[in-house]
């Protein structure tokens, strides 16, 4: 790797190598590889510690919407640190930053919710949407209701209830993971999962034929809710048929099945409406959302939850004496106000109407990329995109996952001053939301010279 020298014993390289557990990682690749340091970022730029540029198509960890430099933000930080840096909200107690932020969350909620609950990361958020689930049934007298559906490939977290909600096996494997009671179904992916000749619309009947014969082979009462991303992120960017939601949604209400949004990455924006929700057509009970909602400058995220299901549990934990969910940090009041500041930078700088006007120069710019031959599929919304590479185009063939063409796709991105993410043969592309359309020309053209390297390599492969 450009610059990189583990060799030197005080090398930072060589300091991280000996001290830290990198998440989402090849551990002992790593020991080998060492990190690429990112010392400064400005705007939608990123710079190591060798002073190598790249440009950040992946906003992070598809969390930095606003970009770096916005002091807006760090100015909310600094004040509220001096005002009150730490209050808790157990026990009856509370503070202005979080009954701000909450009461505006409310204002924008894509559909009528009622309270927030506040935790740290998306996957506290959705964990205790799961747990929240629980004990909404049990406050109805139907703690049977205990299951909870996802999809295959879907992402929500990394504590042991989101990791079982997820369906990727990295999550799983090794951990004894998933926990019983939670099912997992087709991802509605119709270029990968579709039969040949099958619709959009047929396969998205199928699909929702095969969830009903889920919850009928499971038994409806003791399935609790149903787990969905508008848009699955990490698990390849997959935007689901038009009329995917409609179907399901319908087999939700017959079966009296809660719906919880996972909108952790499709929140605020990401998609061209300021919820994933509204592009995709949901009515949740529940919305989890974080990364946008602070722009990653700070770590929070919210639960939302509506009248039907907040008074339910409101009357279980009257019965119980206490609502027994707790972090120590759910609402920090640094992290509310600077969330807060976030949600007025979104406004004050019409970044809805930025996102829809910079979206076709991303989508359609990917979409350009269709003739090369690696490329399969090119889908997304708003300025969140995956780009598909396979084998044989007109068959969908992938390649054999051993040859990891994705990761060296990625690779070659990444020397070329390029950020983004491969997820499988999957390359994801999530920039920052105040991207403009020269810095986006800027992310194509690099991706089409990784695009030429890595089918050079393939060639030689071939050969």
């Amino acid at each position: 790797m450009s610059g990189i020298n583990n060799n030197r014993p005080n090398s930072l390289e060589a300091l991280d190598t000996a001290s830290v557990i990198h998440p989402l990682t090849n551990l002992k690749t790593h020991l080998e590889k060492g990190p690429v340091i990112i010392d400064k970022g400005e705007g939608v730029w990123v710079t190591d510690i060798y002073g190598k540029k790249y440009i950040e198509g992946m906003s992070g960890l598809w969390c930095l919407s606003l970009g770096y430099g916005q002091e807006r933000l760090v100015n909310a930080a600094a004040q509220q640190m001096k005002e009150l840096p730490y209050y808790h909200l157990t026990n009856h107690k509370s503070h202005s930053p979080v009954i701000d932020l909450a009461e505006k969350l409310i204002e924008i909620a894509p559909v009528p919710m009622s309270k927030i609950w506040f935790a740290n990361s998306g996957s506290e958020g959705n964990d205790s949407a799961a747990r929240i689930v629980w004990y909404y049934w049990a406050s109805l007298e139907k703690p049977e209701k205990r299951k909870i559906i996802s999809h295959q490939q879907a992402y929500h977290g990394n504590t042991i209830a989101s990791a079982s909600l997820s369906g990727m096996y990295y999550n799983h494997a090794s951990f004894g993971l998933p926990l019983d009671g939670f099912l997992h179904i087709t991802p509605p992916h119709h270029y990968r999962f579709s039969k040949p000749g099958e619709s959009e619309e047929d396969f998205a009947t199928r699909l929702a034929n095969d969830l009903e014969d889920l919850i009928q082979r499971e038994d409806p009462d003791t399935i609790g809710a149903f787990f969905t991303e508008p848009i699955m992120g990490s698990g390849g960017v997959i935007v689901p048929p038009p009329t995917y939601f409609e179907k399901v949604q319908s087999i939700l209400k017959k079966y009296n099945i809660l719906l919880i949004a996972d909108e952790v990455i499709t929140g605020f924006g990401r998609t061209g409406n300021m919820f994933g929700t509204t592009t995709m057509g949901l009515k949740p009970d529940m919305i989890v959302c974080a990364k946008g909602l602070s722009s990653a400058y700070i770590p929070i995220s919210a639960l939302m939850v509506n009248a039907k299901v907040f008074d339910a549990i409101s009357e279980e934990s009257n019965r119980v004496g206490i609502f027994g969910l707790s972090f120590t940090y759910s609402g920090h009041p640094v992290s509310a106000a600077v969330a807060r500041e976030t949600l007025r930078i979104y406004e004050d700088q019409n970044i809805i109407n930025h996102v829809r006007d910079m979206t076709p120069y991303l989508q359609e710019g990917l979409r350009n990329l269709s003739d090369h031959p690696l490329v399969g599929e090119v889908r997304g919304k708003g300025l969140v995109a995956g780009v598909e590479l396979v084998k044989d185009k007109h068959n969908h063939t992938p390649f054999d996952s051993n040859l990891n063409v994705g990761s060296f796709c990625n690779q070659k991105a990444e020397e070329n001053g390029l950020i983004v993410r491969a997820i499988g043969d999957t390359i994801s592309f999530c920039p920052p939301l105040v991207i403009n359309e020269e810095e986006i020309k800027e992310i194509i053209e690099r991706f089409r010279l990784a695009l030429d390297e890595t089918w050079a390599w393939l060639c030689t492969i071939k050969e």
